[in-house]
C-alpha cells in the first residue's frame, strides 16, 4: 500500500469506529434517556434512511466533477456537526434534524471513500484494498461498540453526550487524516451538455451489467443486512426463545467469523470468478436461513436452538468476507473513465433503499409469520445465486476474473453488446 492508501484505511477505522459508539444505542437514547418515546426514536432511524436517499443521488455527480476529497471533507464536517447536535438535543425537532445531517454525511462518506480507494489502486489492488477496509471497517464498528457500551449510562444524558462528542472528534480527527492524502488524479467528467446529470444517470441505465448488478446487490443487502437487527433478531427472540445476551452473542460471532476469515478467502476469491463467488454466497447464506428454521421450528433442546441461532450469524459473516472483496472492485471495473464516483453512489444508493425496504418487511415477518419469513428469505439466497449466473453472461472475462489479466491469458470471447470500460484508476 501506497501512503495514500494507509490514510484511506486509516480514515476508514476511524469512521468505523466513532459509529460504533453511538449506532447501537441510538434507540434506547432517544426513547429513553431523552424521554421522546418510541414513535420519536423510529423516526429518527428513519430519517438516516430517507437523508441518504436523497443525497445520494447527487453525491456521484459531486464526486465526478469536484473529485472525492472536497466531498468526502465536507460530508465529514457534516456528520461531526450531525453527531455532536443529536448529542445536546432534548426536543424532537433538534434530534431530527441533527439525525438527518448525520445520515446525510454517513451516506455521502461511503462513495466517496470507495472512489478514493478505485483512484489510488489498480484492478489487480483493488480486491485486497476493499477487502481491507471491509476488515477494517468491522473492526471499528466492533471495538468502538464495545467501548461506548462500557461508558453509556441510561440514568445519565450526559454520558451519551460525551459518546457523540467522541463520535463527531473521530470524524474532526479523520478530515485531518484525509486533508493529507495525495491521491493520483483521476479523470474527471466536467460540466457539459452532453454530459448532465440526467446524462449520466441515462448512461449509466444503459449499462445492462451495472443494472443487473444493482438488482443483486439490493437482494443482497435485503436479504442480510436489512435483516440483522430486525426481522432475523426478533424471529431469534420469538420464534427461538434467543436471549438479548445470546442475541449479542450472535452478532459478536458475526463480526468475529469476518475478522477471522476476511484475508483467509482472499486468495480464493481472487482465483476465481466474481460471478461464482456471489452464486456461492447465495448457497451459503441459503444454509445459514435453514439453519435459522431449525433453531426457531425445531424440536430441540434450547441450548441447541441458541447454537444454531448462533452459527447463523457466523455463516452470514462467511458470506460478507466473500462479498468485500467481489462487489465494490466490480463496480469499479463496469464504471467507464472518470465515472467511477457515480456508479459507487448509485450503488450505495440501491443499499440504502434495501436497507430502508429491509427492516420494515423483515420485521414483522420475522416477529409473527415464523415459518413463511423463513421459507421467504431462504428463497431470496437461492435468488441470488440464480441472478449472480446470470450476471456473469453480462460480463467480460476480465471483469468477471481479473486474475486473467495479470496471467495475459485472457480469453476473446463473446463480449455483450454494450461493454463497458474498466476502469483504471
Amino acid at each position: 500500500m501506497g501512503a495514500a492508501m494507509r490514510r484511506i484505511h486509516v480514515g476508514n477505522a476511524l469512521s468505523a469506529f466513532g459509529l460504533g459508539f453511538t449506532v447501537p444505542y441510538l434507540y434506547v437514547y432517544v426513547a429513553q434517556v431523552r424521554g421522546l418515546g418510541s414513535v420519536t426514536a423510529g423516526l429518527v432511524l428513519a430519517v438516516f434512511a430517507v437523508a441518504a436517499l436523497i443525497v445520494l443521488p447527487f453525491a456521484g455527480r459531486a464526486i465526478v466533477g469536484r473529485g472525492p476529497l472536497p466531498v468526502l471533507l465536507v460530508a465529514l464536517v457534516t456528520a461531526a456537526l450531525g453527531a455532536m447536535s443529536l448529542g445536546l438535543s432534548a426536543s424532537a425537532g433538534a434530534v431530527l434534524v441533527s439525525a438527518a445531517a448525520l445520515g446525510a454525511g454517513q451516506a455521502v462518506m461511503q462513495p466517496a471513500l470507495a472512489t478514493m480507494i478505485v483512484d489510488c489502486s489498480t484492478t489487480e489492488t483493488r480486491s485486497r484494498a476493499f477487502a481491507m477496509q471491509f476488515f477494517l471497517q468491522n473492526l471499528g464498528l466492533g471495538v468502538g461498540g464495545l467501548i461506548g457500551g462500557h461508558l453509556v449510562d441510561t440514568s445519565s444524558a450526559a454520558s451519551f453526550t460525551l459518546l457523540f462528542a467522541i463520535e463527531a472528534a473521530m470524524f474532526l480527527v479523520l478530515v485531518a487524516v484525509m486533508a493529507t492524502v495525495r491521491a493520483p488524479r483521476a479523470p474527471r467528467i466536467e460540466e457539459a451538455p452532453g454530459q448532465s446529470a440526467g446524462g449520466s444517470w441515462k448512461q449509466l441505465l444503459g449499462n445492462r451489467a451495472m443494472v443487473q448488478l444493482c438488482v443483486l446487490g439490493f437482494v443482497l443487502f435485503f436479504a442480510c443486512y436489512g435483516q440483522f437487527e430486525s426481522g432475523l433478531s426478533a424471529y431469534g427472540v420469538e420464534a427461538a426463545g434467543i436471549s438479548t445476551s445470546a442475541l449479542g452473542t450472535a452478532l459478536a460471532a458475526n463480526t468475529l467469523m469476518i475478522v477471522v476469515a476476511q484475508f483467509a478467502v482472499l486468495k480464493f476469491v481472487e482465483r476465481r470468478k466474481r460471478s461464482r463467488v456471489i452464486a456461492s454466497v447465495g448457497l451459503i447464506w441459503a444454509v445459514a436461513w435453514a439453519v435459522a428454521g431449525y433453531a426457531g421450528l425445531g424440536h430441540g433442546s434450547q441450548a441447541m436452538a441458541t447454537a444454531a441461532f448462533i452459527s447463523t450469524y457466523a455463516l452470514f459473516g462467511l458470506g460478507e468476507a466473500l462479498l468485500s472483496p467481489t462487489l465494490a472492485p466490480l463496480v469499479a471495473d463496469l464504471a467507464p473513465t472518470g465515472l467511477a464516483g457515480q456508479y459507487n453512489s448509485a450503488f450505495a444508493l440501491v443499499k440504502q433503499l434495501a436497507l430502508a425496504i429491509g427492516p420494515a418487511v423483515g420485521g414483522p415477518l420475522g416477529a409473527s409469520l415464523h415459518g413463511p419469513y423463513i421459507v421467504a428469505f431462504l428463497l431470496f439466497s437461492l435468488g441470488i445465486t440464480v441472478l449472480a449466473v446470470r450476471l456473469g453472461r453480462q460480463l467480460t472475462d476480465v471483469q468477471n476474473q481479473p486474475s486473467l489479466a495479470r496471467s495475459r491469458v485472457v480469453t476473446q470471447g463473446r463480449a455483450p453488446a454494450d461493454a463497458v470500460v474498466v476502469a483504471e484508476a
